[in-house]
């Protein structure tokens, strides 16, 4: 029996794929968690029901979930909105770090009533993830030197720069921990619902803005367009360099809104190593949520319910807080999986012809 793969490029993917991708990937990655857990000796019903249903029943895993949603919707749509034009912000962790800096040093040095000084210590931070994620678009843009890299080596820059900083000019002078003072009330966002801080409105405010742009503007149908097909973009009279410098340095603004949204929304100082990867967790997100911004703020959700869950199934059953990260990754690598059948459609044949010749002649 000789069996034939046939591949054939689709012309367009069925909606019902596009829905079904973002769920079966998360399937399949707890599955395969399950699989761990079991080695482990824990039951996954069990510790998935800690890890989801104790943290969705309970006031505190809500309002827990809910804070740290915040800086992953933020640095989630500082990929996504590359990533519709086809780049890929692989420094949304430099960027964060770079607003969080801005942002805090706004913060200590100025003084402000407090409903002039958080928007300028937003404005600063935003500002200071626009120009450090304006660096790789502009390469990209006018020299064509891939972003990927160049976006990840500008985030390991920020992250020294940081560790320079709270170790420096910026540390507390109180005290010989990396870390600056403490904020200021009039510098600290204060509650807004839930028992969780004003920056979920910003977050809830930028994916609104987010989809508006992509979904119900010229400018979007542009970003789309040059993501899809650039050389037809060009063809159109489309600028590839305005499209690629723009959705970079919004997203670059989004993840500095997220590093300062941590500082003075929870953190309360900047300290080396506040940001637990939200940078880096920010591509599943945006490749989960790719369809549309609000996508992008349940992939979030999502990934903010499996870091507080996650903790807790630990505590709980003694596992590994790696675990966590290995979801992640099943996540990204069912997803790529998952990329390839939406571009390919897959034909199997099994030819018993042969098989049948062979009998016959024998």
């Amino acid at each position: 029996m000789m069996v034939g793969i046939d591949l054939t490029a689709r012309e367009n993917v069925p909606r019902w794929l596009n829905y079904a991708t973002p769920v079966v990937t998360i399937l399949l990655a707890l599955a395969c968690g399950a699989v761990a857990l079991l080695a482990l000796g824990v039951s996954p019903l069990a510790a998935y029901w800690t890890m989801f249903g104790d943290t969705l029943l309970s006031t505190f895993g809500r309002t827990q979930t809910l804070i740290k949603a915040v800086p992953l919707i933020l640095a989630g749509l500082a990929v996504y909105l590359p990533l519709r034009a086809g780049l890929f912000n692989i420094g949304a962790e430099g960027q964060l770090v770079f607003g969080a800096i801005a942002g805090t040093w706004i913060g200590l040095n100025v003084e402000l009533p407090s409903v002039l000084l958080l928007p300028l210590m937003f404005v600063a931070a935003g500002t200071a993830g626009a120009f450090l994620a304006g660096i790789p678009a502009w390469l990209r843009a006018k020299w064509d030197v891939n972003e990927i890299i160049t976006s990840l080596l500008l985030t390991f820059v920020a992250l020294q720069l940081q560790s320079y900083l709270v170790r420096g000019p910026m540390q507390d002078p109180t005290g010989n921990f990396p870390h600056t003072a403490q904020l200021s009330a009039a510098a600290t966002i204060p509650e807004a619902l839930l028992g969780v801080h004003a920056g979920l409105i910003v977050a809830v405010v930028a994916v609104a803005v987010t989809y508006v742009l992509v979904r119900k503007t010229g400018l979007g149908f542009e970003i789309t367009f040059v993501g899809a097909n650039d050389a037809a973009a060009r063809q159109a009279g489309m600028s590839r360099f305005k499209i690629y410098l723009l959705v970079f340095v919004i997203g670059g603004a989004f993840a500095g809104l997220a590093g300062i949204s941590e500082i003075a929304g929870l953190q309360g100082r900047l300290r080396a190593g506040f940001e637990p990867g939200y940078g880096f967790t920010a591509i599943p997100i945006a490749l989960l949520g790719r369809n549309s911004a609000i996508n992008v703020m349940l992939a979030g959700l999502f990934f903010a319910l499996l870091f507080v869950g996650g903790s807790s199934m630990s505590v709980a059953y003694g596992v590994p807080a790696a675990l966590v990260e290995i979801l992640q990754a099943l996540i990204i690598l069912f997803l790529i999986t998952a990329e390839f059948f939406k571009r390919y459609h897959v034909d199997i044949e099994f030819d018993r012809a042969g098989d049948a010749a062979t009998g016959g002649e024998a």
